[in-house]
C-alpha cells in the first residue's frame, strides 16, 4: 500500500514540486498551506510522514511539531528558507528526523523521505531483527522497535532508534560523524555535522530524563562512543 505523505507549506508552488516528486515516486500525497491545516489533516488520517514546512504564517512548522508530539511520533522532515543553525537545532530538538533547507533538489528530498519510512515501518517476518542489545541498564529490541532504559521506556523517534543501535551493535568501538549517521542514513545523502550532534543531543536529552547522564560519551578530535549506562 503507498505511503501517506502530508505537505504542508504556505507556498503553493513548492507543494506541487513536493507532491509532484513524491506521486512520481509512489506515494500518496495530501498538501495544506497552514498549520492548523496540518494538525487538522493528521486528526482525519494519520500521515506515514509529515514534510513541514519551518516558516508558515501564524502557527510555524516548529509549533505543529511541538504539539504533534505531544500525541504522536509520526515522522517529520522540516523544511525552511533559512539556512540557519539555530531554525536546524530546534527543528531537530522539536523531534524531526531530518532537515532540508530551500532551494533543494526534489530527487534528494524524496531520498530522505525513503530513508526516514524505511526506518519507521515495521519489518518483515524475514527481514525482522530479532537481536536484543543490552549494555548497563539499556535495552534495545529492534524487532519491537522497543528500547529502555532500568526498564523505564524511552520514546525515540526512528532516527534516534537507529543511531543508537548501531553504538550498541558495538560499544567499545568509537565512531565519527559519517559512521554514526551510516547507521540511519542510506545512499550518498549528506548529512550536515549539526544534524548529527542535534540527533545525538536528543538521545542524551532523553535517556537523561530516564536517569542515564552517559549514554554518549565525546571523544575530543575522534567521534564518539557508547557510555557506561548504568
Amino acid at each position: 500500500m503507498p505511503h501517506h505523505i502530508l505537505v504542508a507549506d504556505d507556498d503553493p508552488h513548492i507543494r506541487e514540486v513536493i507532491c509532484f516528486a513524491l506521486e512520481k515516486a509512489g506515494m500518496n500525497t495530501q498538501g495544506v498551506s497552514d498549520g492548523a491545516a496540518a494538525l487538522q489533516a493528521v486528526e482525519r488520517r494519520a500521515p506515514d510522514l509529515i514534510v513541514l514546512d519551518i516558516g508558515m504564517p501564524e502557527m510555524d512548522g516548529l509549533e505543529v511539531c511541538r504539539r504533534l508530539r505531544q500525541r504522536s511520533d509520526v515522522p517529520v522532515l522540516f523544511l525552511s528558507a533559512r539556512d540557519e543553525e539555530i531554525d536546524r537545532i530546534l527543528g531537530l530538538e522539536m523531534g524531526g528526523d531530518d532537515y532540508v533547507t530551500k532551494p533543494f533538489s526534489p530527487r534528494e528530498l524524496v531520498a530522505r523521505v525513503n530513508v526516514i519510512l524505511r526506518r519507521a515501518r515495521p519489518a518483515s517476518p524475514e527481514q525482522t531483527d530479532d537481536r536484543q542489545f543490552a549494555h548497563g541498564k539499556l535495552a534495545l529490541a529492534p524487532a519491537s522497535h522497543a528500547a529502555s532504559f532500568d526498564g523505564q521506556p524511552l520514546a525515540l523517534t526512528a532516527m534516534e532508534f537507529s543511531i543508537l543501535k548501531g553504538f550498541m551493535a558495538r560499544p567499545t568501538h568509537v565512531l565519527d560523524r559519517d559512521m554514526v549517521m551510516a547507521n540511519a542514513y542510506a545512499g550518498n545523502i549528506h548529512v550536515a555535522d549539526r544534524t548529527v550532534d542535534s540527533h545525538i543531543r536528543n538521545i542524551r536529552a532523553k535517556l537523561a530524563a530516564a536517569g542515564c547522564a552517559d549514554v554518549i560519551e565525546t571523544v575530543h578530535g575522534v567521534g564518539f562512543r557508547l557510555g557506561r549506562c548504568n
